[in-house]
């Protein structure tokens, strides 16, 4: 996969502006579904949105293995949150939890501020796209 980054612009922070993956026979791709902040029982063990960044991420993470898979094959991400102004109120905490459970892998990114999600409790969901070579 290679990082689209045009020579003459400023590179973003913690996401990339493009990614290309040249599909091979053997490739996967991967469609991880919207996950939230609850844990594998689907319950929720806190309110607070950088905890519950990280334990989507740690979802996504779970997911990604089940393909064969990790983070490093994240070619986008979609995240969805119900407050912008807690999601960058809170930039320091994820940043560390995102190094913590995805490492330095920064897929094409976006964050949209939603009215609501369909769990009441979660304030966070996101949506991964993977790209796992037949090596991985």
């Amino acid at each position: 996969m290679n990082i689209l980054q045009p020579p003459d612009w400023l590179p973003p922070k913690g996401y990339s502006n493009g990614i290309m993956a040249e599909m091979t026979v053997g490739s996967k791709l991967v469609f991880v579904g919207g996950q939230i902040g609850w844990n594998g029982q689907q319950q929720f063990e806190t309110d607070d949105f950088a905890e519950q960044v990280r334990q989507t991420l740690e979802n996504i993470a779970a997911v990604l293995r089940e393909a064969g898979g990790g983070p490093e094959h994240m070619v986008r991400m979609t995240w969805y949150v119900k407050d912008k102004r807690e999601y960058v109120a809170s930039y320091p905490a994820i940043g560390r939890h995102y190094r913590e459970v995805m490492g330095r892998n920064f897929p094409a990114m976006t964050a949209i501020e939603v009215a609501d999600l369909v769990e009441d409790r979660a304030k966070v969901e996101i949506e991964v796209t993977a790209v796992i070579p037949p090596r991985a």
